[in-house]
């Protein structure tokens, strides 16, 4: 497993720091990206950090990271409850991922409890803002480290 780190964002995200700040916070995704860049260096990681509304787009890179042999952290953000091609190209990577979600899903509307991305994740970090990222950061870099010993 490569010391390389894919950030993929799904919809809507492009529009933090404006959407629903009570909700999402008033972070911009570059001020998480930037905040996610100087956390990887910290820890020795590269990253790749990319944010789409098209879904065929995360796909397309889920299978690139998968085909570096990179790890994953994925903010699907609407798609993490409709899509089955998100969990099926992140089951089929192999790749270790951690899902990630500024908002509490669970003490939101009840269509937002089920998640097609949790069941192939190795863990599931919401409701902290963007301090998840950094924790699915650390998180990774253990894993990555276990996986290395």
């Amino acid at each position: 497993m490569s010391k390389e780190i894919f950030v993929l964002n799904g919809p809507n995200l492009n529009k933090l720091g404006t959407r629903e700040p009570e909700i999402y916070g008033s972070l911009t995704l570059a001020d998480i990206e930037k905040q996610c860049m100087d956390k990887a260096a910290s820890l020795g990681l590269t990253l790749t950090f990319r944010q789409s509304n098209h879904e065929g787009d995360l796909v397309d890179w889920i299978q690139e990271a998968a085909e570096k042999k990179a790890a994953l952290i994925i903010n699907p953000a609407a798609y993490t409850h409709t899509s089955v091609a998100l969990q099926d190209a992140i089951k089929a990577g192999g790749i270790p991922t951690i899902e990630v979600h500024l908002s509490n899903i669970h003490a939101r509307e009840s269509f937002r409890h089920k998640s097609f991305v949790s069941p192939v994740a190795i863990g599931v970090i919401c409701g902290l803002g963007a301090q998840g990222y950094n924790l699915a950061l650390d998180a990774l870099a253990t894993h990555l480290k276990q996986d290395n010993d």
